[in-house]
């Protein structure tokens, strides 16, 4: 059970993480983001965002 928000709208996601939603929505395309669709948003899964993030900070 997650003790926190688990999902987040993709400019939420971008808005804390200073991410551009359009990386973020390319590790979606690309399967490394899980997402889940309802109430016609899409919302991404903020542990694989975290993961993703960590690794393009790292390349920097």
């Amino acid at each position: 059970m997650a003790l926190g928000k688990t999902w987040y709208d993709p400019e939420e996601a971008s808005a804390k993480f200073g991410i551009p939603v359009e990386r973020i929505l390319e590790w979606v395309d690309e399967g490394l983001v899980r997402t889940e669709k309802g109430d016609g948003a899409v919302r991404v899964n903020i542990d694989d965002l975290k993961l993703e993030v960590q690794n393009y900070i790292a390349e920097e």
